[in-house]
C-alpha cells in the first residue's frame, strides 16, 4: 500500500533535506503510527503520502513515494482523491458547507456517486463516527472535538484505501478518542483500510498500532515493531516510561499487558510510609501559604453561572473558585461546556444568570482595558490572538497595546520558547512556539487569572513538560490558573484540583487524586496500571518506592 524508497525532500535555500526516508513499506490493512518530536518531519512525511509535498508545498522530491501503486510525483492530490483521504490538524479550516450531514455528503457529490449510494454511505458514516444526533447541527456550533469527528467522517465516506490523519485525537475527550481509534481499527481489521497517523498523545494510540515509524532530525525509519520502536524512541507515553524504569522486557504497550507485568511492583508500592499521599510530588511544586496575591483575595469566583448559546443552556448553575496560586483543570466530554465556561469567565460570553468576579471585581462591569488585567484567555488555537505578519511585529504591537516598554513581550517570549527569529510568520511556528507567543501576549497585562483552552493540543512531551514548568511558575507568583483540557496526563501532573463538567453542570470538584485515580474515563495510564495503589504519575511511583525503601522525605525532595 505504501512504498517509499530513497526519499529526500528539499526546500529552497535549505542546507539539508527537510526529510529523508531510505526505505518505508506498509502493507494493506495496517495502522501505522508516525511519532517523533515537534518539528522532526512527521507532517512532511504525511504530506508526501497524500501528494501535498511537493505539489502544494513546493520544494524538490527525490526518490519515490508510491501509494496504492501511484507515484505521488506524477499524481497530484486531486488524482489521488479516490485512494487517499487526509484529515489535518485544524478540521474547521477544511469545511466547505454549513451543516454536519452536508459536509459528509459534499465529498461524495464531487465523486459523482448515485444519490442512493450517497445516502447509504452518509448513514453508515454517521453511525461509525457517532454523529447521527448531530446530523442537522451547524458546524460552527460544534465543539472542537465534534468538528474533528465530522472532518474524519467526511473523508471516510469517500471510501479511501489509505487514510492519513495528523493529530486526529488532539481535540477529543478520552472516551471520544477511544471511540474514533476503535472505529479506525475496525476499518483496518475488517475492511482492509490502511491508516497512517501522527499523534503526540501516544498513550491513546500506541496499543492500536501495527507498526511505528520513528521520525527524528528529518530522518524517517522503516515501519518498526511497536515494542521495539518504543524501546528506542525519544518520545514515549507514561506506560513506556514506567516499563523502562521497571526494566520490563518486552515493553508493554497496553494497560492490560502492563498490569500483568506490574504485579510485584504493586506489591512493593502498596504500603509506603504515611507521608507520601498520591500526588504529593506534584502538589509540592506549588508551595502552600501566602502568595503575592493571596491572603483575602478570592481569585476567580463563579457563582450560579448560566450561559445560553444557540437558544439552549450550555452551562447551568455552575459554582467554581480558583484561588491565587491554584492550578485547576476543567475536564469533561466534548460539548460539556468547558470552552463556554472559559469564554464566559473572560467576559467574551454574556451570562444569562449568575456572577463572575476576579479579585472581587465583576468581569462583566470592567472596561476592556481593565478586564485584561483581571483575566487573560489563551484559546484553543493561539493563532486567534495573532494578527501581525511576523513574530517581531506581533511583540512590538503587544508592547504598545499593554503600555509596557519596548522589548518586554520579546523578552517574555524568549523565556517561554527560547530564541525565535523575529522575521518568522506566526503561522510558520510550531504548535508549542505559537502557544508561547499567544501566552506571552496575554501575560503582558499580568492578569490575576489565566485561562487556557486545550493548551497541550499539538504539543509533544518535551513541550508539555516546559509548559508545566511555566504554569507552576505563574502559580507560585500568585496567578489563578484555570485550564480546560482533555489531556488526563497533564491534569495528573499539574492540577491541584480537577473539576468535571457534564452537560453544563459540575459533577465533581476535588483534588486530582480523588477525581482521577478511580475514574473509568479520566484515570491516567499509571493509575490504571497500578490500581489500587494511589499513584498517578511516574513521580508518584518514585516517591512511594523511595518511601518503601526508607529514603527520607528531604532526600526525595532534593532529588
Amino acid at each position: 500500500m505504501i512504498d517509499i524508497a530513497d526519499l529526500q525532500i528539499h526546500y529552497a535555500d535549505a542546507a539539508t533535506p527537510a526529510l529523508r526516508c531510505p526505505r518505508l513499506r506498509a502493507r494493506e490493512g495496517e495502522l501505522i503510527l508516525v511519532c517523533g518530536p515537534t518539528g522532526s518531519g512527521k507532517s512532511t512525511l504525511l504530506g508526501a503520502l497524500v501528494g501535498l509535498v511537493p505539489h502544494f508545498t513546493g520544494g524538490t522530491l527525490r526518490g519515490h513515494v508510491r501509494v496504492a501503486g501511484r507515484d505521488t510525483r506524477e499524481h497530484r492530490p486531486r488524482d489521488l482523491a479516490g485512494v487517499v483521504g487526509y484529515v489535518h490538524q485544524h478540521p474547521a479550516t477544511s469545511f466547505v458547507t454549513d451543516h454536519v450531514e452536508d459536509e459528509i455528503a459534499y465529498g461524495l457529490e464531487t465523486l459523482g456517486l448515485a444519490p442512493t449510494v450517497m445516502r447509504r454511505r452518509v448513514e453508515e458514516t454517521l453511525d461509525l463516527m457517532d454523529l447521527a444526533e448531530l446530523r442537522t447541527r451547524p458546524l460552527r456550533r460544534l465543539s472542537g472535538g465534534q468538528q474533528q469527528r465530522v472532518a474524519i467522517a467526511a473523508v471516510l465516506a469517500g471510501g479511501p484505501e489509505l487514510l492519513v490523519l495528523d493529530e486526529p485525537t488532539s481535540a477529543l475527550d478520552p472516551v471520544a478518542a477511544e471511540e474514533v481509534l476503535s472505529a479506525l481499527q475496525r476499518l483496518v481489521h475488517d475492511h482492509g483500510l490502511t491508516v497512517a497517523l501522527a499523534e503526540h498523545r501516544l498513550e491513546r494510540v500506541v496499543h492500536h498500532a501495527d507498526g511505528i515509524v520513528l521520525v527524528g532530525d528529518g530522518l524517517a525509519s522503516d515501519v518498526l515493531d511497536p515494542a521495539e520502536a518504543m524501546a528506542i524512541s525519544p518520545v514515549y507515553p507514561p506506560i513506556v516510561a514506567l516499563g523502562r524504569e521497571a526494566g520490563w522486557a518486552p515493553l508493554p504497550l497496553s494497560v492490560r499487558a502492563a498490569r500483568r507485568a506490574a504485579v510485584s511492583l504493586r506489591g512493593e508500592l502498596a504500603t509506603p510510609a504515611p507521608d507520601v499521599p498520591a500526588g504529593s510530588p506534584r502538589r509540592a511544586a506549588v508551595p502552600a501559604g501566602p502568595t503575592p496575591r493571596a491572603g483575602t483575595d478570592p481569585g476567580l469566583l463563579v457563582r450560579d453561572l448560566t450561559v445560553v448559546r444557540g437558544g439552549r443552556p450550555v452551562l447551568r448553575g455552575v459554582d467554581l473558585q480558583v484561588r491565587p496560586g491554584e492550578l485547576v483543570a476543567v475536564m469533561g466530554r466534548n460539548g460539556s461546556g468547558k470552552s463556554s465556561l472559559l469564554w464566559a469567565c473572560a467576559g467574551a460570553l454574556t451570562a444569562a444568570g449568575g456572577t463572575i468576579t476576579v479579585s472581587d471585581r465583576a468581569v462583566a462591569d470592567l472596561p476592556v482595558a481593565q478586564r485584561v488585567t483581571a483575566v487573560g484567555l489563551v484559546p484553543q488555537d493561539p493563532a486567534d490572538l495573532l494578527y501581525a505578519p511576523s513574530v517581531g511585529e506581533e511583540c512590538r504591537d503587544a508592547d504598545v497595546d499593554a503600555g509596557v516598554p519596548p522589548g518586554t513581550c520579546a523578552a517574555l517570549l524568549a523565556g517561554l520558547a527560547g530564541p525565535l527569529d523575529p522575521a518568522t510568520h506566526p503561522r510558520d511556528l510550531s504548535e508549542g512556539q505559537r502557544l508561547a507567543l499567544g501566552l506571552a501576549v496575554v501575560l503582558l497585562s499580568r492578569p490575576a487569572a489565566l485561562l487556557l483552552d486545550e493548551p497541550t493540543r499539538g504539543l509533544d512531551y518535551a513541550a508539555k513538560a516546559h509548559l508545566v514548568g511555566v504554569l507552576r511558575g505563574l502559580a507560585r507568583d500568585g496567578t489563578a490558573v484555570l485550564l480546560a483540557t482533555h489531556d488526563v496526563e497533564l491534569a495528573a501532573e499539574l492540577a491541584t484540583r480537577v473539576v468535571l463538567l457534564a452537560d453544563g453542570e459540575v459533577v465533581a470538584d476535588d483534588d486530582g487524586p480523588h477525581v482521577l485515580a478511580t475514574s473509568t474515563a479520566y484515570a491516567p495510564q499509571i493509575a490504571r496500571v497500578l490500581h489500587p495503589v494511589p499513584a498517578l504519575t511516574l513521580a508518584d511511583v518514585r516517591a512511594r518506592r523511595d518511601a518503601a525503601q526508607g529514603v527520607p522525605g528531604d532526600a526525595r525532595a532534593a532529588g
